[in-house]
C-alpha cells in the first residue's frame, strides 16, 4: 500500500446467530465423534457470533475517513445476511459445495473473503475477528 501520512485501523462490530455441525465426511462416524465431541450432534448446535472487521489505511485527506461507516455497515449486513439465522452446513452454498467443516476458523475465512469482494479498495481489509463464544474466537488476516 503506497501512502504518505498516518495509517489508522478502523474496526466495526456486528453480531449474528447461526447453527452448524462439526462433521467431516472424510472421517468415520467414530472419528467425528471423538474429534468434535458434542459439537458433532446430528441436529447441530448454535452460537451468537460477534464479528469484528478491521480496515487499515490512511484517512482520506478531504473526508478524514478510511471508509464511510455507512458503506461499511451495508457491506457487513450483506455478508452477514448469508449466515445469519442459517444452518451453515445446509444453507450456505460455500460450505455445501466445498465440503469444508464449519469451524469458527473456516467461517472467519469465508466472511473475510466475502467482505473483501465487496470493498471498493480490497487492500483496506486488515482482519476479521470472529467470536464464537466469549472464550473462543479466531482472527484471520487473509494469509
Amino acid at each position: 500500500m503506497d501512502h504518505v501520512g498516518p495509517i489508522v485501523y478502523l474496526t466495526k462490530r456486528i453480531t449474528f446467530s447461526s447453527a452448524h455441525r462439526l462433521h467431516c465426511s472424510k472421517l468415520s462416524a467414530e472419528d467425528n465423534k471423538n474429534i468434535f465431541g458434542k459439537c458433532n450432534n446430528p441436529s447441530g448446535h448454535g452460537h451468537n457470533y460477534t464479528l469484528e472487521v478491521t480496515l487499515r489505511g490512511p484517512p482520506d485527506p478531504v473526508t478524514g475517513m478510511v471508509i464511510n461507516l455507512t458503506d461499511l455497515k451495508q457491506i457487513l449486513i450483506q455478508v452477514v445476511d448469508t449466515v445469519d439465522h442459517k444452518f451453515i452446513d445446509e444453507d450456505v452454498p460455500f460450505f455445501i459445495e466445498s465440503g469444508k467443516v464449519s469451524t469458527v476458523e473456516n467461517i472467519a475465512i469465508y466472511l473475510f473473503d466475502k467482505i473483501r469482494e465487496r470493498l471498493t479498495d480490497r487492500n483496506l481489509l486488515f482482519s476479521v475477528k470472529l467470536h464464537e463464544t466469549s472464550d473462543n474466537w479466531v482472527e484471520y488476516r487473509g494469509e
